[in-house]
């Protein structure tokens, strides 16, 4: 197996290392019902998906 020769700094392994992290979901507002949802999803609370009914859901206001 091969062995490194050198030791790799903390700092030239955090560099290598800075695109690694965790990115903000894409969250917008149902156009139906006005609840947040994500992107390309199902609303949970009305069940509709890009203006149509996808998921049989009872409304409570």
């Amino acid at each position: 197996m091969a062995h490194p020769k050198r030791k790799i700094s903390k700092t030239r392994r955090n560099k290598r290392r800075t695109h690694y992290k965790a990115q903000v979901p894409n969250v917008t507002n149902c156009p139906n019902c006005k609840s947040p949802i994500l992107w390309h999803h199902v609303c949970d609370n009305c069940g509709q998906y890009r203006g149509q009914q996808a998921v049989e859901k009872n409304i409570d206001f």
